[in-house]
């Protein structure tokens, strides 16, 4: 299904992570604070991940915005490594971009409620 803007999603939701039970972090970020997103005047949406506490693998992600169907594939592709996502966190992406702010959402991890 084709939506505008688009939305990039992989692994579990929020609701299937509460289910399992599991000790989780979750870090969300309007697209509005994505440079962008606010160079192109396209700041609907948000960006969130759904982390593992213990493991500190990610376990879900959700990208609704400019370009979420193709910037989830980064995320994807660490979860493929069965990395932490502390290394995307670590790495330096180009500017301006939207994947340039998920390390920034990322330091805003908090627990999952």
């Amino acid at each position: 299904m084709f939506i505008d803007p688009p939305l990039g999603r992989v692994g579990m939701t929020e609701s299937q992570v509460r289910e399992s039970g599991r000790t989780a972090l979750v870090a969300k970020m309007m697209m509005a604070r994505v440079g962008r997103a606010r160079e192109r005047s396209e700041t609907q949406g948000f960006m969130k991940i759904l982390i593992d506490a213990e493991s500190e693998k990610i376990l879900g992600a959700a990208i609704l915005g400019i370009g979420g169907d193709e910037i989830v594939h980064t995320l994807l592709d660490l979860m493929y490594a069965d990395a932490p996502y502390t290394v995307i966190q670590r790495a330096m992406h180009i500017h301006p971009t939207v994947t340039e702010l998920i390390p920034t959402m990322l330091g805003d991890l908090r627990p999952l409620e």
